[in-house]
């Protein structure tokens, strides 16, 4: 194997032991529902974050931006490769923390995601896969094009389920009333 390939070997060494720790956690493989669809687009249901894509994927994707943009800021000088491992073992993290009892409560405690039980293992590893999109798209497009991506996916997804990165962070962080009040009116 060569040097210059491990890094993405890691990056899909972190990405089957983030399968791995999940269903060791006991998340699902896949959603119970028995079938496998590759995009489902009802949030209020037992299926979301159950099946490859929702409207959740957007968000991971734009993970993807913000962190080359971060790693290009900070590490710049590291290698492309292991700057996307770095990307991988964030978003790893993010993932199984998602899946925790803890996060999964507070989602259902201060967010409208009141039938939320977390992602299925399908679904997370569909996360990353999104996110190493992201990372790659910002690695090819300009800088003008990226923020306009991440603008438009956050303003198509709070359109359409009053849901998104940045309400999901603020509201997870520091839950406030008139969004919850905004996003239950939908």
């Amino acid at each position: 194997m060569s040097k210059r390939f491990l890094p993405y070997w890691v990056s899909f060494g972190i990405l089957l032991a983030t399968a791995t720790t999940l269903l060791w956690m006991g998340r699902v493989p896949i959603c119970k529902c028995g079938t496998i669809k590759l995009l489902h687009l009802e949030t209020m249901t037992s299926e979301n974050s159950q099946h490859m894509m929702d409207w959740y994927t957007p968000s991971h994707l734009l993970h993807g931006f913000i962190f080359y943009f971060v790693l290009w800021v900070l590490a710049r000088r590291i290698d492309i490769g292991w700057r996307l491992s770095i990307a991988t073992a964030i978003e790893a993290v993010w993932e199984i923390l998602e899946n925790t009892d803890a996060v999964i409560n507070r989602y259902r405690e201060v967010t409208i995601a009141l039938d939320y039980y977390g992602d299925s293992v399908l679904n997370s590893v569909c996360d990353i896969l999104a996110m190493w999109v992201g990372f790659w798209l910002s690695r090819r497009l300009p800088v003008w094009v990226s923020v306009a991506i991440v603008i438009l996916a956050e303003v198509i997804v709070m359109s359409a389920i009053r849901d998104g990165l940045a309400l999901n962070v603020i509201m997870l962080l520091y839950p406030l009333d008139v969004i919850r009040d905004w996003q239950a009116a939908g």
